[in-house]
């Protein structure tokens, strides 16, 4: 039993650690310090969701569906190169590079635009819902497979988010934050570019 709450760690582990739309925004939320803990839920629970809802045979029934694959593929690429635009624009204008000299976004704003990068991600729906869910049925005890992927989400965003701060230091400065934005904005764009390839 243990044995398939461990792979599930492991294998969410190696799954989520890249950068992506996801752990981009939760590091930019926790060097701001601003609405980390709330982003930190949604993504740790949006992961558990996704996961049952895989290990429950959700990603073999989307996977038979190639018009919903298509349609998910497409509006998650619109919206990453949304993304990816808006944060090529804070890395190009230096008025906008210090979280200190930004407004502060809204609680409202700032879960919308949580829930939509996991949510309209299709990145997420491949990770999470169709690959963790068709590796937990190889284990005898998926929803223990299921435990273990869920933990390991919710350790790795906790971690990214609410240890961001110790990173401040470092990024402290424009041109870090020119680096971080422009990095943010190429990965965005790259995974779009996946997408529509």
């Amino acid at each position: 039993m243990l044995t398939s709450a461990l792979a599930g760690f492991a294998a969410t582990v190696v799954l989520i650690v890249a950068i992506g739309a996801q752990n981009a925004f939760v590091l930019r939320q926790g060097l701001r310090r601003e609405h980390v803990l709330p982003v930190v839920v949604i993504c740790a629970v949006s992961d558990l969701v996704l996961i049952s809802a895989g290990i429950a045979g959700l990603g073999a029934a989307v996977a038979a569906q190639p018009t919903v694959v298509t349609v998910i593929r497409w509006v998650g690429a619109a919206f990453l190169l949304s993304y990816a635009a808006l944060a090529a624009k804070r890395a190009w204008r230096p008025s906008a590079l210090k979280p200190a000299g930004q407004a502060p976004a809204t609680l409202r704003a700032t879960l919308l635009t949580c829930l939509a990068l996991t949510y309209l991600n299709p990145h997420v729906y491949l990770d999470t819902v169709l690959l963790l869910g068709s590796l937990a049925q190889q284990y005898p005890h998926r929803w223990l497979f299921g435990i273990g992927a869920a933990l390991a989400s919710a350790v790795w965003f906790a971690g990214l988010g609410l240890g961001a701060h110790r990173l401040a230091p470092v990024l402290s400065r424009p041109t870090a934050w020119r680096v971080l934005d422009g990095l943010i904005a190429v990965v965005m764009a790259g995974v779009a570019g996946t997408l529509l390839v």
